[in-house]
């Protein structure tokens, strides 16, 4: 993001967190979300949950293995 916001914050984690740990942690990605929950996929939902104020979002899998999606700008 290009500004801040009153508290010095592009996005408070609160919303991060209702937005989507609320959502796909402890859960069977499978019966939660419309489509195969790869990595890429999961990256490209949470960026778009989060729009407008994300535009990469990187998922991870494991230590060495991490997917990212970018959005246009």
């Amino acid at each position: 993001s290009e500004t801040l916001n009153a508290d010095g914050m592009i996005l408070d984690f609160t919303h991060i967190k209702s937005k989507i740990q609320d959502k796909l942690d402890h859960q069977i990605l499978n019966n939660v979300v419309p489509f195969n929950p790869t990595a890429e996929n999961l990256a490209k939902y949470i960026c778009d949950e989060l729009a407008p104020y994300c535009y990469r979002v990187d998922v991870c899998e494991s230590e060495h293995n991490t997917a990212s999606y970018y959005k246009d700008v």
